[in-house]
């Protein structure tokens, strides 16, 4: 039943992986009286307590208006919004989620909004160890050529300055491992690994082997879990960097065990070169500089999630991977733009968007 004096919550990018889970949650929540949905296109889904609007982060002057009315009275304001396609204009991304960004502090400030919440990442953070946990004190230089972590690295730095400026606000930035689940699984197959992956390509006992690669070492959580974290910090009265994953570590030896596959010594220079290669031939959408900047991923420690927020994860590393790869292969989705699971015209409308050319 929800409270006539619940907190109103809005939240930016609310259609993809993490904020499809995020406003159920709140739908479930009781302290949450409504929540207003922002995404750049609408969807054809209907969530309790949810309405929806339409707000393009590129428009600079449309988008700052249409923001700072949409957050006036809202207690707290989450911004997941993220553009990870098309790896090949990053322009185009980098007026998404940097000048977008900026847009959605911008309309924070002049809202006067109470809480603003932000999805940063594991990405953000520079090359680090695979032997031990960081604490979210690590630094926060990304890595530069590849234009998602460079982009995360980037807004960290407005987020502190505006931390700094507008002390009346509190500030929450999430950094999370890798997030999967059933729903956006096609979604992620998309982005990731474009159109020429399909379903019985991912069954376990297919191939006998998985790579085993220096330095595959990383880490992963369920959205649901992911939007847990989110919902705690819309209530919780916590400030800063909180990092996000779920145990045990993903390596090789998870993942043939994922597989019912042997791990095989693979050198990553040749990895490298024919994801490279499979890149330069429009066959995968992921640019090699994102393999370069995943594969030097820091492990993260994530006590003060634990101790500060009260949050646990109810999926394990293995639960959270089950989910992607059986939604990968019954392509499964959600009634909305980003996570569809199937386009108009199938993959014919992927191969039209050029493979990492257009989103």
């Amino acid at each position: 039943m929800t409270s006539a004096d619940g907190k109103r919550v809005v939240v930016v990018g609310a259609t993809g992986n993490v904020g499809s889970a995020l406003v159920r949650a709140f739908a479930a929540d009781p302290d949450v009286s409504s929540v207003l949905g922002l995404a750049h296109r609408l969807p054809a889904w209907e969530v309790e307590k949810t309405t929806w609007a339409a707000v393009d982060l590129r428009d600079a002057g449309a988008a700052r208006a249409a923001l700072t009315a949409h957050f006036r009275d809202a207690d707290a304001v989450v911004h997941l919004a993220w553009l990870i396609q098309p790896a090949r204009d990053p322009l185009m991304t980098w007026r998404t989620n940097v000048l977008g960004t900026g847009h959605v502090l911008h309309a924070a400030a002049a809202a006067r909004v109470p809480a603003l919440v932000y999805a940063s990442s594991v990405a953000a953070y520079a090359p680090g160890p695979k032997d031990r946990a960081v604490t979210e004190s690590w630094p926060t230089h990304g890595w530069p050529t590849a234009s998602y972590s460079r982009e995360k690295a980037y807004v960290e730095r407005l987020l502190d300055t505006f931390a700094h400026e507008q002390p009346g606000i509190r500030v929450v930035r999430m950094r999370p491992g890798f997030i999967f689940a059933r729903a956006a699984a096609s979604s992620q197959r998309r982005l990731f690994a474009g159109p020429f992956l399909f379903g019985p390509m991912v069954r376990p006992h297919l191939s006998p082997v998985v790579p085993d690669v220096r330095g595959l070492r990383f880490q992963v959580l369920h959205a649901a879990d992911a939007a847990e974290a989110y919902r705690l910090a819309v209530h919780r009265p916590v400030r800063g960097a909180f990092n996000l994953a779920a145990g045990p570590v993903v390596d090789a030896g998870l993942l043939g065990d994922l597989f019912d596959a042997r791990p095989v010594r693979v050198p990553r220079p040749l990895l490298r070169a024919a994801l490279a290669a499979a890149w330069g031939a429009r066959l995968a959408p992921a640019p090699p500089p994102l393999f370069d900047a995943f594969m030097r991923l820091p492990l993260m420690d994530c006590a003060r999630a634990g101790a500060e927020l009260g949050w646990e994860p109810r999926h394990t590393a293995q639960d959270a991977l089950r989910d992607l790869l059986a939604g990968m292969r019954h392509a499964t989705g959600l009634p909305t733009p980003p996570l569809e699971p199937k386009l108009p015209h199938g993959r014919f409308d992927e191969l039209a968007t050029g493979v990492g050319k257009r989103p």
